[in-house]
């Protein structure tokens, strides 16, 4: 048998080894996720929110909103923040050093004035330049910051410096949240009594398209463009399946940087944000876990599966670049921040299953299907391609993948069903056809992209230039 042979043999069949591999993960996260969102909903079907919403007993939350250039929107978001049916609450937008006139708005909009305010700096950040309040009664729950440019996680820091509340929100100031969402969100954190829940999330949905008004989301459509169309499918897979399952496991490892809640005095144990890595949100969630584990006390992250927050994605292939860019990176980061846990049984099922299926199916996963896309050109050209075997693989894979996003579609049109008219299902079953094609190599690239970045040392965000809700999305 030649080199040649083997190196074939060798690329093809481990390749199909971790295909299966991957799949049967799939295959258990699916199904295992089922139990949990009936559970939910089951448990929830007739708990009457509006006791928590206007209980002062109801736990204190902070919302913290960073905010940076987001001049084109963020009156009516923070509008929208500031109408949530919530008691026991206060809103912190941090500005963070925006460069357009992301404050003077809110000055303008919301009658502010600048105040002496004491700032208990339990976590190191960047100067505070002024903090600000409403004359106006009507905004008492408001409180704006604006401090010097030093990124999200710095931003965050300072609002947990800020705040007041036993509990923190992390929210992008361009999302809209669902009336109930922080009813919904508090829960958690008074149901179990036995382990201590340090965080919890909701799902988080595309809004683009959707008709917005007064800061609120008064319909849901399907997103006219593909983009944030196949985004749709790609979130409702990941919330309401994947992270639904590790809920259940008790090892999730990320809540989205779009909308989470924290337990403020172990966030602040925990050290807050990091500001060397771009992937703050994970990181955090990782290090409170971390640090509940090598105290030994029982803890929960709590995940639930109601569309709680809706968010804007970006519609050219530009700006979804430098997002996935970033999420690569971040990834990355955490996962050596915290390699020590990688198969350490001392953090049980955070080091066992939780760190090694991100290391091998998250980071590991668009490296391999590139080498393995530039080895099968390679293979072509030479004359080495088994056809018959690759078009088989092929073909596995991408049948699983088809499919398991129609049982994502299924889920959604089964408990939640936001999109209810049958042209837009048959839409997204379209998209979930042509993503392989299209969206998910442009992923595979963008994390090649970040890999590379992350050995240059590049660690910017990268503009998140945002279209804001106007237009067809503003009525």
């Amino acid at each position: 048998m030649s080199w040649q042979s083997i190196l074939v043999d060798f690329f093809s069949y481990g390749l199909l080894a971790y295909s299966i591999v991957l799949i049967s993960f799939y295959l258990f996260i699916a199904l295992y996720s089922i139990g949990e969102v009936r559970t939910y909903m089951l448990k929830n079907r007739f708990t009457d929110y509006r006791l928590l919403a206007s209980s002062e007993q109801a736990p204190g939350i902070s919302i913290l909103a960073p905010a940076y250039n987001e001049g084109a929107n963020i009156v009516e978001n923070v509008r929208s923040l500031l109408s949530i049916h919530y008691a026991n609450l206060e809103l912190i937008i941090v500005n963070d050093g925006s460069k357009d006139d992301s404050l003077a708005k809110l000055i303008e909009a919301y009658d502010l004035c600048k105040i002496d305010y004491f700032v208990n700096e339990q976590i190191h950040t960047k100067p505070v330049r002024g903090i600000y309040k409403s004359k106006k009664s009507i905004f008492k729950k408001l409180i704006v910051v604006d401090k010097e440019n030093g990124g999200k996680a710095d931003a965050l820091n300072v609002g947990i410096n800020v705040s007041q509340k036993d509990y923190i929100v992390c929210i992008d100031v361009d999302c809209i949240l669902e009336q109930d969402a922080l009813l919904k969100l508090a829960k958690p954190f008074l149901e179990n009594t036995k382990k201590r829940v340090i965080a919890t999330g909701g799902v988080v949905r595309i809004a683009n398209s959707c008709e917005v008004k007064g800061g609120k989301l008064v319909k849901v459509n399907l997103p006219e463009s593909f983009l944030p169309r196949v985004q749709t499918l790609e979130y409702i897979r990941s919330f309401l399946l994947g992270r639904m399952a590790w809920s259940r496991l008790n090892g999730l490892l990320l809540i989205s940087g779009a909308f989470g809640a924290f337990d403020r005095e172990i966030a602040i144990k925990a050290g807050g944000y990091d500001h060397s890595t771009v992937g703050e949100d994970m990181e955090l969630v990782v290090r409170m876990r971390r640090y509940m584990e090598e105290l030994n006390v029982p803890y929960v992250v709590s995940f639930i599966p109601d569309p709680l927050c809706w968010t804007e994605a970006p519609a050219s292939f530009k700006i979804l670049g430098r997002q996935r860019n970033r999420w690569t990176r971040g990834t990355i980061e955490t996962l050596n921040i915290h390699k020590k846990m990688f198969f350490n049984p001392r953090y049980r099922i955070l080091g066992m299953l939780s760190y090694p299926y991100w290391f091998f199916f998250e980071f590991l996963s668009p490296i391999i299907e590139f080498l393995g896309f530039v080895l099968f050109i390679l293979f072509s050209i030479l004359g080495l391609t088994e056809w018959k075997f690759f078009l088989t693989l092929f073909l596995l894979v991408f049948s699983f993948g088809f499919l398991y996003s129609v049982f994502a579609i299924f889920m959604e049109a089964l408990t939640y069903n936001q999109y209810k008219r049958r042209k837009d299902i048959l839409r997204l079953v379209f998209a979930a056809f042509t993503e392989a094609f299209v969206f998910h190599p442009f992923v595979v690239w963008s994390a090649i992209k970040g890999n590379i970045d992350l050995l240059r040392k590049k660690n910017s965000w990268g503009e998140m230039t945002r279209a804001g809700f106007s237009g067809p999305n503003k009525k």
